[in-house]
């Protein structure tokens, strides 16, 4: 994917300046879009690379050979449009003009070699998933000319990209101007100095540190609510104590909340008081000087010998906070035992005192556990405040040798300007031969390397523009020749036009004459001759002229289905006519044209951002996706609706199963075979036992039945995987039968009942009776149970119902919408066609025709309108409540013929005569 930041010239005025844009180039129509940013879903415009040329300028003097500036280059576009990027390496530039150049020629040699239909991508790699994609009927390769590509090959320069080019820029930055740049290091290098002018002399009288307490010092200064609160608890242990005065008498001297406030010196005062002594001593004078050396190494010394006894004071310190809890807690275990015995030993089991001693001595445990964490809690905290003081310290020491640096580079700047007076002022005394030769020389060669440099820059545009003359020459070429084949075509397209105009006219002039009898008439002898020239095999050709030949109709379609039948003339004429005017009204419509564009949009829309559900994504599907998208946008469809079974499936998840299935026999593997060749006989991909197609559809039926053995194989799923396997390869094939099935369709619609499907028949004639009602009445009038002819329809989704252009946007739909999109198009056909079949007026003929007339429907706008639009409101909570319904009804009239079925079981075996029959089931097995 060739994608990458790029600057582009922009605005206008004052403001008009490079502007970083992310640019992805789209082969689907040779554009290259910009965005603000790898993230923006909507792109601020496009460059098209087809109809575009492409140039730079040589930078001036050594500019050359600074392969790390950013370097520019211009696009040329039709109309005189001049687009001005800069790429932030010359090494950059080199590899997008190489790349739009390769890209550009794809292109258009894609265009000149294949003579493809309408509908179809000028760029066959595009739809790169399916059977589809392997077969393209229109193509036609021209041989390429030998002498460019091996010219354009000689003239190319190599080059790679950096990392600002390709997928992976998309996560660095964007790269900065070089206006920012010097801004933001000029703004750094002031904060520099003004963090260095702090640290100069007489400010470090006024800095002082602050060290911050924790909850360990709240005993030196207890408040008065907790002395009161204490007081009670002593009060109170007293009264509980009564006999034990002697021991509840001894409380502990060493009591925190009595000392007296003047001894107590807070940690805060103490550091205070040695910092201040610190920062009176430490005035420093000059920092290069011998005696501010020997005034910074005394503080130093200093201030570790204040840091080594305030850690003595504060070991100290705890060591005594713990000796304190430790006889606390003694006192309060005494106090407690002693209460205990006093009060409790009359009358108590001794195993009632061993478990209470048991207990306490658990309580200790515990108690002397909370200790030992908490001591290392607090030894923690002081490593971090150690950390941090050390943090500070080496800070201070980076300023100072900050600016110890900036004065010796001063010294050294000094010394360097006397060094450069005293070397001027001795070669102006020395002669005047040697110094002159010297310089002159160091000139020559300075010269000579930037005209090398310029040199081998000038070769290198030479190159490129020499490749840019000749690439673009050949094209220009190429579109000539591709401009005589169209208007040979033309002609061609128009003297046939023209023989068949004089056909008609000869007809219509035989037609208006009067005749005696009809067998003499000669309009039966043009009418004969019409009919063989229309049935006649077309005669091959020379491949020079394959070309040219308008092939109005082919043998098969871009889907593969057999368009004109091979052994019924009758039929191959109905076929052919068909085929005609399905093509002619692809061709009239200006709507495919627009909605190709309306895709293009939205894809590219989508190129730096996945795809969601949105009214506008649903709309566009409705009106059909583009064959060169549909096996893209049915794969993301597919996967949107089995995410969760993907997600928790385990990774080869197929493949396993179709190794299960092809080394274990399955009961479904019999039936499975039968059925391969008679899925679709009318489609090239499936008509031989050879094809390619069987052999995946075989793969994916097998897998699917070793996944879901409640239902195995059911006749109607070959035909929906052979429809998947168009566009989507095997494993994402089994996905979508797996969506259909599971996900889709209401529960047992596959299974050997068909409980689901009947259910769908039920429901489906209550929305006749409630969007048709003429035509339910009609139906029931002439008592015609229209869903023998409709229940393939819902099985199958309406494969080999409707012609392949239909059923392929049905199913664009079905896959994005769900089971709902059948309901509704299964009703627009018979709305199509309600005029037609109000007209019949007996059962025979109403019955015949409901078996084809799905056939005859040709205009998919006509037909997309009415499903979506005439049969509003259409709500799936209805559908879901209704099917609640039947499914009732359905399984209560499946258990009466279960019942019925055993009674004529039991019946047989005790009556005789009854014996010699056999069910359908039996007779299978």
């Amino acid at each position: 994917k060739l994608c990458g930041y790029l600057q582009k010239l922009s605005g206008k005025g004052p403001l008009r300046g490079f502007r970083s844009r992310w640019f992805v180039f789209d082969p689907r129509r040779c554009y290259l879009y910009y965005f603000k940013g790898p993230q923006e879903p909507l792109p601020l415009g496009h460059l098209d690379i087809a109809s575009a040329c492409f140039s730079y300028h040589q930078p001036e003097a050594g500019a050359a050979a600074a392969g790390d500036e950013p370097a520019a280059f211009e696009v040329h576009s039709p109309g005189g449009a001049v687009t001005v990027l800069k790429a932030a390496t010359r090494q950059d530039m080199t590899y997008w003009l190489q790349e739009l150049q390769q890209k550009r020629w794809e292109y258009c040699n894609n265009l000149d070699a294949a003579k493809r239909d309408s509908r179809t991508s000028p760029t066959p790699s595009d739809f790169s998933k399916g059977l589809v994609a392997k077969d393209n009927p229109d193509l036609s390769i021209l041989s390429q000319n030998a002498s460019a590509e091996r010219a354009r090959n000689i003239l190319a320069v190599e080059t790679s990209p950096t990392d600002l080019v390709g997928e992976q820029a998309a996560s660095q930055p964007a790269p900065v101007q070089a206006s920012a740049i010097n801004f933001s290091l000029k703004q750094w290098s002031t904060e520099i100095k003004n963090s260095m002018s702090s640290l100069r002399k007489g400010n470090n009288e006024n800095r002082k540190s602050v060290f911050y307490t924790t909850e360990e010092w709240e005993l030196l200064d207890p408040t008065p609510k907790d002395l009161e609160d204490s007081m009670a608890l002593e009060e109170k242990r007293k009264h509980l104590a009564e006999g034990n005065k002697g021991l509840t008498s001894s409380a502990f001297p060493f009591d925190f909340g009595r000392i007296p406030h003047k001894a107590r010196r807070p940690l805060k005062d103490m550091i205070g008081s040695s910092k201040n002594r610190t920062s009176s001593d430490s005035s420093p004078t000059e920092w290069c000087s011998g005696n501010g050396n020997r005034l910074v190494s005394e503080l130093q010394l200093k201030y570790q010998s204040q840091q080594e006894e305030l850690e003595k004071l504060k070991k100290d310190l705890l060591s005594q906070k713990e000796l304190v809890r430790l006889l606390q807690q003694t006192v309060r275990s005494s106090q407690y035992d002693k209460y205990f015995a006093s009060r409790l030993c009359e009358g108590v089991p001794k195993d009632t005192l061993e478990l209470l001693h048991q207990k306490d001595d658990q309580i200790l445990g515990l108690n002397n556990q909370l200790e030992k964490l908490n001591l290392e809690k607090d030894s923690l905290q002081q490593e971090v405040k150690n950390l941090k003081c050390k943090v500070g310290e080496l800070n201070e020491r980076l300023g100072m040798l900050m600016e110890t640096i900036q004065a010796k580079d001063e010294v050294i700047m000094k010394l360097s300007r006397q060094l450069s007076e005293c070397e001027d002022s001795t070669s102006s005394q020395s002669g005047a031969i040697n110094s002159p030769t010297a310089t002159c020389t160091n000139k020559e060669l300075q010269e000579l390397d930037r005209l090398k440099d310029n040199l081998q820059g000038y070769k290198t545009q030479n190159k490129f523009l020499n490749k840019e003359i000749l690439e673009l020459s050949a094209l220009r070429r190429n579109a000539e020749a591709r401009e005589r084949e169209w208007q040979a075509k033309y002609t061609s397209l128009e003297a046939k036009l023209c023989q068949i105009e004089s056909k008609y006219l000869i007809l219509l002039q035989e037609m208006k004459t009067p005749v005696c009898s009809e067998d003499q008439s000669p309009a039966r002898e043009v009418i004969t001759q019409l009919l063989e020239d229309a049935l006649k095999a077309e005669p091959s050709e020379q491949p020079e002229q394959a070309f040219f030949k308008p092939h109005l109709v082919s043998e098969y379609d871009i889907y593969g289905f057999q368009t004109v039948p091979e052994d019924d003339d009758e039929e191959k004429l109905v076929a052919k006519s068909r085929a005609l005017d399905l093509r002619s009204l692809s061709l009239s419509e200006n709507r495919e044209i627009s909605t190709g564009v309306k895709w293009e949009n939205y894809l590219a829309s989508t190129m730096n951002r996945e795809m969601m559900r949105c009214v506008e994504l649903k709309n566009l599907i409705r009106s059909g996706i583009p064959h060169e998208h549909r096996s893209k946008m049915w794969k993301w469809c597919v996967n949107l609706h089995v995410k969760k079974f993907k997600d928790s499936a385990v990774p080869g998840y197929f493949q396993t199963l179709l190794q299960k299935a092809l080394e274990k026999p399955n009961p479904a593997s019999k039936q499975i075979e039968l059925d391969l060749l008679r899925t679709l006989p009318n489609n090239k991909h499936y008509s031989s036992p050879t094809s390619e197609g069987i052999q995946k559809l075989r793969n994916v039926l097998l897998a699917f039945s070793w996944r879901n053995p409640d239902i195995g194989y059911c006749q109607g799923l070959n035909r929906l995987v052979a429809i998947a396997l168009l566009y989507l390869e095997q494993e994402d094939a089994f996905w979508c039968l797996v969506a259909i099935v599971e996900v889709f369709m209401p529960r047992d619609y596959y299974t050997k009942t068909l409980l689901g499907s009947q259910v769908d028949q039920r429901v489906f004639k209550d929305l006749m009776n409630e969007k048709l009602p003429r035509l339910h009445a009609h139906f029931e009038q002439y008592k015609v149970d229209y869903t023998l002819i409709t229940f393939n329809w819902f099985l199958v989704v309406f494969v080999d119902s409707v012609v392949s252009d239909i059923l392929f946007k049905i199913w664009d739909s079905f896959l994005y919408e769900g089971p709902k999109v059948i309901f509704r198009f299964a009703l627009a056909l018979f709305k199509y066609k309600e005029d037609e079949i109000l007209k019949l007026q007996d059962s025979m003929s109403i019955f015949k025709y409901l078996r084809y007339f799905t056939r005859t429907i040709l205009d998919a706008r006509k037909l997309t309108a009415i499903a979506f639009g005439d049969l509003n409101p259409f709500p799936l909570r209805q559908i879901r409540n209704r099917r609640t319904y039947h499914l009732e009804k359905v399984r209560l009239e499946l258990t009466e013929l279960e019942a019925i079925r055993e009674d004529f079981l039991r019946e047989r075996e005790t009556c005789v005569e009854k014996r010699d029959l056999i069910s359908d089931d039996e007779e299978d097995s």
